[in-house]
């Protein structure tokens, strides 16, 4: 009988470690997000660039988000001997063995960049394996990164697209794809005390501090005041003078949307904002409203394939009627006039989508709904502020 009552209760304490076994928990793998480097490896694979090392190959296979190891040290290999990264590559893609002797050959080269989300993301990237790995040599690395983004700062506190200088319009402070303000939002987690920034130090910070708040004065001077308004920032600013300049052919000098909504959107991530940030962010804020339009959408439709140099496009675009669309906003209006504008690689004002040439037509994107996060924004921004101000 006790040996039943025995071999009953281990049969019991059998399905019960059965049953927990089941409901423990299970660890998760730990990865870093790459969303940030989506824009330049979308380049590599659908837009050819004469100045890559390497292009991809049909197929290409990538890392996986948990291989931080593999994807960090991928990232190492594209830094180049300045501290900077060259643009639009894929840092998850799986190298071959020519490829990394090729990469490996090309550190000496100076083509470095903060476009398309460039050197400020993988500095970030390197500082997170970092805390997660403890490889030195990952710190050495974004260290080197940081140095080398505090070398690019202008006098005046701005940032250009390529560092060291080129002659062209990259040379101009850049707002576009958010180089500017990538840069600052990297500078504001170093000043945050980010967890995955706690190696760098009191030097670096103390020079950090000082190239934050130029870049700041820097964005609030070259807001654009139009008709005696404050309205909101341009693609690119002149670096001498700040005032709005020409980028591409087809990014003349305007207040620009797209790029300006981020740019409000970062000062509205300051905590305790001064009076003059204040006046920026409700000057870009009216100029939104104002400027939105409403009752139309761009739609994408089929059309034949036309190789380009850069490109291939299979689809077009156009503007519709549609009075259920929720408000949108043209990419650049003109100084002045404040009306939608639109250019193509001819470098022309035009003032319809449908004069774009189709190359850029279906290849750029003139329309954006990126200040309604700014709008969506503020009601939240304004509560914050008045809390500050009653506790004062």
């Amino acid at each position: 009988m006790i040996k039943k009552v025995i071999a009953l209760a281990m049969l019991m304490l059998f399905f019960c470690g059965i049953c927990f076994a089941k409901d423990k928990p299970v660890a998760k793998e730990i990865a870093i997000d790459t969303n940030d480097f989506y824009d330049s490896s979308h380049h590599w694979y659908d837009i050819y660039e004469a100045t890559n090392i390497i292009n991809p190959e049909p197929n290409k296979p990538r890392y996986e988000l948990t291989q931080i190891k593999e994807i960090a040290d991928n990232i190492l290999l594209y830094q180049r001997n300045n501290g900077g990264w060259p643009k639009n590559y894929d840092m998850r893609a799986i190298l071959t063995k020519e490829e990394k002797a090729k990469l490996a050959g090309a550190k000496g080269l100076h083509h470095t960049t903060f476009d398309n989300c460039t050197t400020y993301s993988h500095i970030k990237y390197l500082a997170k394996a970092y805390e997660i790995t403890n490889d030195k040599k990952y710190k050495d690395a974004a260290l080197k990164g940081i140095d080398f983004t505090l070398s690019a700062q202008y006098a005046n506190g701005g940032w250009p697209q390529y560092y060291p200088l080129e002659t062209n319009y990259s040379k101009e402070i850049t707002f576009n794809d958010d180089a500017m303000t990538g840069v600052m939002e990297m500078l504001k987690d170093i000043k945050d005390n980010k967890s995955y920034y706690s190696f760098v130090d009191k030097k670096r910070r103390e020079k950090i501090d000082i190239a934050f708040d130029k870049g700041l004065d820097c964005i609030l001077k070259c807001q654009i005041v139009d008709n005696g308004k404050l309205t909101c920032w341009c693609q690119q600013h002149d670096a001498k003078n700040l005032r709005p300049t020409t980028g591409r052919a087809y990014e003349l000098p305007s207040i620009c949307n797209d790029e300006g909504a981020n740019v409000a959107l970062f000062l509205m991530s300051i905590n305790k904002p001064s009076k003059e940030i204040v006046n920026s962010v409700q000057a870009a804020v009216k100029w939104f409203e104002e400027s939105k339009i409403k009752g139309i959408k761009v739609r994408e439709i089929p059309a034949p394939e036309i190789k380009y140099p850069l490109r291939v496009s299979k689809i077009d675009r156009v503007v519709v009627q549609d009075q259920s669309a929720p408000p949108i906003w043209a990419r650049f209006y003109e100084l002045k006039t404040h009306k939608p504008l639109f250019a193509d690689r001819r470098g022309v004002p035009l003032y319809s989508l449908a004069e774009v040439d189709r190359e850029r037509r279906s290849g750029y994107r003139y329309y954006t709904y990126e200040p309604q996060k700014v709008l969506d924004t503020y009601p939240m921004w304004k509560a914050k502020l008045a809390a500050q101000q009653n506790s004062r």
